[in-house]
């Protein structure tokens, strides 16, 4: 299973509110997208060989969290992933379900938006 980048486009950018920071084709035979916040010291790359098949995550408890300690932008950020079509999934370790909703990215990698300041 692996996916077109545009859908993983759909899922971190649309969904998750990331920032395409850069985007690359047929380097090597890979093509790429790197994304996060332009003020964030980190990003996230995907990429993928071209007329390659990769396989899906391994595990449900690989795991992407992105704690959010207000409760207004953690609540945004929810509904922007429902409102981009993702649903929430039930997580494989519980401790999740307590302030966080976990989601599914179309690799099957998990990633979770947690509020310990607010119940979901």
């Amino acid at each position: 299973m692996s996916v077109d980048l545009e859908t993983v486009l759909r899922f971190y950018r649309d969904g998750l509110g990331l920032t395409l920071l850069f985007e690359f084709k047929d380097h090597n035979g890979f093509d790429g997208v790197v994304l996060g916040r332009r003020d964030a010291p980190y990003h996230l790359e995907f990429t993928k060989k071209r007329s390659h098949q990769a396989g899906p995550a391994r595990s449900h408890d690989n795991l992407l969290v992105f704690y959010l300690p207000d409760p207004a932008a953690w609540l945004t950020a929810v509904q922007r992933m429902r409102e981009a079509g993702f649903a929430p999934v039930s997580p494989f370790n519980p401790y999740w379900e307590w302030a966080g909703v976990t989601f599914e990215d179309p690799d099957g990698y998990r990633v979770v938006s947690h509020n310990a300041n607010c119940g979901v």
